[in-house]
């Protein structure tokens, strides 16, 4: 069985694509997440995000959003 690789949307590098698995936040967290659109089971694409600071800008299905680092730390993708 082949294990896929699980990692954060800021890890994540630019271009590539994984399916969102988990929040690592509490549920306040979790609820504003789904409020813009990022829930578990969909694909998420990393657009930009500079290396150690900034926002990253991700896709998920037709909306761009920015999320700060600490935030994109906490949104665990599995790579596709």
């Amino acid at each position: 069985m082949i294990k896929k690789k699980i990692v954060s949307l800021a890890e994540l590098a630019s271009g590539r694509s994984g399916l969102i698995k988990e929040f690592s936040g509490g549920r306040t967290f979790s609820l504003r997440l789904e409020s813009m659109g990022i829930r578990t089971g969909k694909r998420a694409v990393k657009i930009s995000g500079m290396p150690l600071r900034g926002p990253v800008v991700v896709q998920v299905g037709g909306t761009r959003i920015a999320l700060g680092r600490r935030m994109a730390s906490k949104v665990m993708v599995e790579l596709s």
